[in-house]
């Protein structure tokens, strides 16, 4: 259903919605709606684009908000329509929150609905859309970080529906289990950390002094959640994008005021460490390398095995976008979830999102950006998933970082041509 037309400098926007059931295995029950903008150059707007479906990172991460055509979106725009996917859940496609799930009663509710939430159900709404929009005809994805494993998903379940597919910072490790992710995410983790102290050697100690505060004061953020050491290693979280290294540091560099910690300091902490805007990141995390096993808190008990990380050691080590039980007890936007994340956490049967058998005899074109340092998607499994995929073309590069996509256009320019020249091979 079309809903709304709009027009941004340079861009005709045009809105859509459609009606999907929760549970695609039970098409008669409850019912949710997917959104999505589609855009187009308005001078191109009764040509016969290609489609590009963009698939954002996450999980539980909306699709952007666009303001113009600047980066890879006006680079896309040159030759299709593009539209931005609201992921189940998020933004405007019946978002679940703290608020929404708490209407459902009880934490068992919760976690039954929240198992919806996964890459094969966002494929079955991508189809859902795309029959809505295009009928029969195929569209082609770019997937960004996560987005990247929701367009593997799609190669497993539906490669009928694909033109081609380009992958940033995204190809998933196919069958590995969470504790080898965070084994090897944590070692970026660390190797980021110590480019950082060879830039800003004193930060070790700004972040040392921060934290020794923390573990003796009460200290509040500004929602009233308490600021815990553990809280403060996650700002790390963000060390992985082209400008990670420059945050943390100018977030440390303004930690003081006098002998307290500082309005800004912890205003951008709370910002950089809050569920708020995206609860289902935090709920859904780990279930996304799951496969007919439990997670059991799977980055907790990787960390609790590395003393390195523990949040009494010094020089203190911060961690990355792992996902951890003691989150559930600090930030107010997951308090509620508490439970149900307990449930998701011990839950064992999730099904397989990859099907290894009929991506080795994938024709779609697909190419994809692997980011040799990247701090989020292991590389080393990236390229062992490509060697495992039909008719791809991997790029490895050191000269990005995992947002390279939104940071430089050359990116898709890059994949453009690699997936035009995997057509050639087909």
């Amino acid at each position: 259903m079309r809903l709304a037309t709009s027009r941004l400098p340079g861009l005709l926007v045009t809105e859509h919605e459609v009606m999907v059931p929760l549970d695609h295995e039970d098409p008669d029950g409850e019912r949710i709606s997917v959104y999505a903008r589609e855009l187009v150059a308005p001078r191109k707007r009764d040509r016969g684009l290609p489609w590009l479906l963009y698939l954002s990172s996450g999980p539980g991460g909306r699709a952007p908000r666009p303001t113009g055509r600047s980066g890879w979106l006006g680079r896309a725009l040159a030759d299709h329509r593009v539209l931005l996917l609201d992921q189940r859940g998020t933004g405007r496609s019946t978002p679940q929150t703290r608020l929404s799930l708490a209407r459902l009663g009880s934490a068992e509710a919760q976690a039954r609905q929240l198992r919806h939430f996964r890459a094969d159900s966002i494929v079955c709404d991508a189809e859902a859309m795309r029959r809505e929009l295009l009928g029969d005809r195929p569209w082609s994805l770019l997937g960004q970080s996560y987005g990247g494993f929701v367009a593997t998903t799609y190669l497993s379940l539906a490669p009928e529906s694909l033109e081609q597919v380009l992958v940033t910072g995204g190809l998933p490790p196919l069958d590995r289990p969470p504790e080898h992710v965070y084994r090897a995410t944590y070692d970026r983790v660390r190797a980021r950390w110590e480019r950082l102290l060879e830039r800003y050697p004193d930060d070790s100690a700004r972040l040392d002094r921060v934290a020794d505060h923390v573990a003796k004061h009460d200290v509040r953020l500004p929602s009233g959640d308490p600021l815990t050491v553990p809280r403060l290693q996650s700002t790390g979280m963000v060390l992985g994008y082209s400008d990670g290294l420059e945050s943390l540091h100018y977030l440390l560099e303004a930690a003081w005021d006098g002998a307290e910690l500082s309005d800004e300091f912890l205003t951008a902490v709370e910002t950089t460490t809050s569920f708020a805007g995206r609860p289902l990141y935090a709920l859904l995390h780990e279930s996304i390398y799951c496969a007919d096993t439990a997670s059991r808190w799977a980055a907790q008990r990787v960390r609790d095995d590395l003393p390195y990380l523990s949040p009494e050691a010094r020089p203190l080590q911060p961690t990355g976008e792992m996902i951890f039980s003691w989150m559930f007890d600090v930030d107010r936007a997951l308090v509620p979830l508490r439970e149900a994340a307990q449930l998701l956490a011990a839950y064992d049967g999730w099904p397989a999102l990859y099907d290894p058998v009929r991506l080795a005899a994938n024709t779609v074109p697909v190419a994809a950006a692997i980011y040799h340092d990247d701090m989020y998607v292991e590389s080393s499994f990236s390229l062992e998933t490509a060697r495992r995929i039909g008719n791809v073309r991997p790029w490895v590069t050191k000269e990005f970082s995992h947002d390279g996509l939104r940071s430089d256009a050359r990116v898709i320019d890059r994949l453009f041509d690699l997936a035009d020249r995997a057509v050639g091979e087909v």
